[in-house]
């Protein structure tokens, strides 16, 4: 049975869409609900400074949303490279800390979406998508 490749790139579009928006939208719940960057700001004691770490991570975020997709590539000396990656270390080890101090943040966004009552069907949804995504990543896409 022939595919129609308009409606095959209209449903990968759609598909791809919806993933960059749940994506993007539970990070953005990430930080919210969990207050990391004001919580960041009171542990240091840099309060005055909040939004330099609010523009670093806006900043942070479109810079390798650009980088990625307009493919761009480069080289780096070892000591950039290490740099680069001590600060992406911080950045997870800091939401990683903002998650074991808040960890019931799925929840709290169930509860105020409406969605309380469906709190099982929304982590099915999380788990199955994670599986199938990864089964697609490495048995097919590659």
């Amino acid at each position: 049975m022939p595919v129609n490749q308009a409606a095959f790139d209209v449903l990968l579009a759609f598909i791809g869409l919806a993933g960059g928006l749940a994506v993007g939208s539970g990070m953005v719940a990430f930080l919210v609900v969990l207050d990391v960057i004001p919580r960041l700001a009171q542990i240091t004691r840099s309060y005055s400074k909040i939004h330099w770490y609010e523009g670093a991570v806006v900043s942070g975020s479109l810079f390798w949303t650009f980088a990625d997709f307009l493919n761009w590539t480069g080289t780096a000396s070892p000591p950039a490279i290490a740099i680069i990656g001590l600060l992406a270390g911080v950045f997870v080890g800091m939401l990683a800390a903002a998650l074991t101090e808040v960890i019931n943040v799925l929840p709290i966004l169930a509860k105020r979406m409406g969605l309380a009552r469906y709190i099982v069907w929304l982590l099915m949804a999380m788990v199955f998508g994670k599986v199938f995504g990864s089964l697609f990543e490495f048995l097919l896409y590659r």
